[in-house]
């Protein structure tokens, strides 16, 4: 009886990680841009954590998200407040699709035909068919699982005294809450230990009040998983862990202040003896007690945000502050947060050659190009560990440009340990109009990096490197017949020339780290260089 337990919670675990899987590979970049794009204000935000949760069926895909979008600095902190919030809502639909479907109808003798067209499905094609493939078997796993449960359960009452965890005392109850935290942090899965407990209340092994007891304890244990996840993460991420607890500790605690009038209302409407209605009931509750909660928080959502922001002030600034190993599981993510630390590096670097191009006595900073050659260190791990598939087209193409931008990143940094040709640019009237046009364009740039706002950037970083490829070719003419009819040093000569050459190299992998960090809906990955 324990081991086909076991098998059910074993069935439906499996089949939440394949639904999971496949519905955020199906969904691809659909996940970023719904997150990023549509929590603009508290309530687009609460809709879109909880559309995305739904979708995803996994409130700790969303919270992910969440996490390495403020990392990656395309939200702010106080946005995701509404994006957390709208995950606690999303994630209680699981309850409504096993009280509702799983346990009022044996969907077992479908379920092996549908395992059976998703897996080969999965295994004889592949982009979206294969992704769709993987959620179908996933979502037939489920029903095997709550199948199983429910035979699991049918023995357990004979086996354990639940009455001792009595959901009628105050004792019992927070003995019942602890109990479904538990549940929650060992399956990792609040839906799983939702299911197990309209399962087992559905097959009689626990009563309507410990049934609520258990959703409750199950909903904050959530919160418990998501601090897990931040052992040793940003600031960010941490803030947002911390949050999520703040928010899941007051919502247990309205729960719990709502749950006698809920078991009033469902012995008032006698569906105390009719354990599918009980069932319902249940995922009612969870629903209803999230919902209120939401709204008695969104009013004090800021008071909320300051507390937190002030137990864990921001880091000093780093190239790679913005690197968080939680968000890995969610590629589309991952990759956003290295093209925003590249962009921070990017800034960095063109910061440090405009000051080198204004004073050509200054002097190095060893330290600067120190913390720049960590950064790159640190953010080519980061893209080592993130797993996409070719098959996943619009992640893969922003995989591959942004490896391609790390590429110039580490050129431009290259140029940066070679600031000694700065010295020749006072020699040569076109190496001071190369210097003046590449300093202008990193000024662009840079306006670029904290708005965001210069669609225009790419192209017009182009132009100034056909610009200055063009100087480079015909000032090395000029001076080579300059050299020929004059006493000038050969050697003064080719430090000019390798000083214009520099100031070109420069300039086109400028452009090109910028072309390959910019947002687009199609990649060229190796766009032609017109010069």
């Amino acid at each position: 009886m324990l081991l086909t337990l076991a098998g059910g919670i074993g069935l439906f675990l499996l089949g939440m990680i394949l639904l999971t899987d496949g519905l955020k590979n199906l969904a691809g970049d659909t996940l970023r841009l719904l997150l990023s794009r549509f929590v603009k204000g508290p309530f687009s935000a609460l809709g879109s954590g909880t559309l995305v949760t739904f979708l995803v069926q996994s409130s700790s895909a969303t919270t992910l998200a969440t996490i390495g979008f403020v990392s990656a600095g395309l939200i702010s902190f106080p946005q995701t407040i509404g994006v957390l919030l709208g995950a606690k809502l999303g994630t209680t639909s699981t309850g409504w699709i096993v009280a509702t479907l799983g346990l009022r109808y044996s969907v077992s003798v479908i379920a092996l035909p549908i395992i059976g067209v998703g897996a080969i499905m999965k295994l004889l094609s592949s982009g979206k068919i294969a992704h769709a493939g993987l959620a179908l078997a996933g979502f037939g796993l489920i029903f095997m699982g709550i199948d199983t449960l429910q035979v699991g359960m049918e023995g357990l009452r004979d086996y354990i005294d639940f009455t001792v965890f009595s959901g009628s005392t105050f004792k019992g109850i927070w003995l019942l809450i602890i109990i479904g935290i538990v549940m929650t942090v060992i399956m990792q899965s609040s839906s799983a230990a939702v299911a197990t407990t309209l399962t087992a209340l559905f097959a009689g092994a626990i009563d309507l009040p410990q049934a609520a007891a258990l959703v409750i304890g199950q909903n904050f244990g959530t919160s418990i998983t998501a601090l897990i996840a931040i052992i040793g993460a940003s600031v960010a991420a941490i803030r947002t862990g911390v949050i999520y607890v703040l928010f899941g500790l007051v919502i247990a605690i309205i729960a719990i202040a709502v749950m006698p009038v809920f078991l009033w209302t469902s012995g008032y409407l006698q569906i105390l003896n009719d354990p599918a209605q009980m069932a319902i009931a249940v995922a009612a509750f969870h629903t209803s007690f999230n919902l209120l909660g939401i709204m008695i928080i969104m009013p004090f959502r800021m008071f909320f945000t300051n507390i937190v922001m002030k137990w864990f002030p921001e880091d000093e600034f780093s190239m790679t502050h913005r690197l968080d190993n939680s968000v890995q599981q969610i590629p589309s993510v991952a990759v956003e947060t290295v093209n925003r630390s590249l962009q921070d590096m990017l800034s960095g670097l063109l910061e440090y050659l405009s000051k080198a191009l204004g004073d050509s006595n200054l002097s190095v900073d060893r330290n600067f190009l120190n913390q720049a050659e960590l950064a790159k260190v640190e953010i080519s791990q980061f893209l080592n560990e993130i797993k996409i598939g070719s098959e996943q087209k619009p992640d893969y193409n922003r995989y591959v440009a942004t490896l391609h931008a790390l590429d110039h990143n580490v050129r431009i940094l290259d140029a940066c340990r070679d600031t000694h040709f700065i010295k020749n640019i006072p020699d040569d009237p076109v190496a001071t109009q190369m210097s003046v046009m590449l300093q202008m364009s990193f000024d662009k740039t840079q306006k670029w990096i904290a708005d965001q706002e210069e669609k225009k950037v790419a192209e017009h970083l182009c132009e100034v490197s056909v610009k200055l490829a063009d100087l480079r070719k015909k000032r090395r003419v000029e001076v080579l017949e300059q050299a020929a009819n004059t006493k000038v040093s050969s050697i003064q000569i080719l430090a000019n020339l390798d000083t214009i050459r520099w100031l070109d190299k420069l300039a086109y992998h400028h452009w090109r780290a910028v072309y390959h960090l910019m947002d687009k809906k199609e990649y060229e990955i190796d766009p032609p260089y017109p010069g």
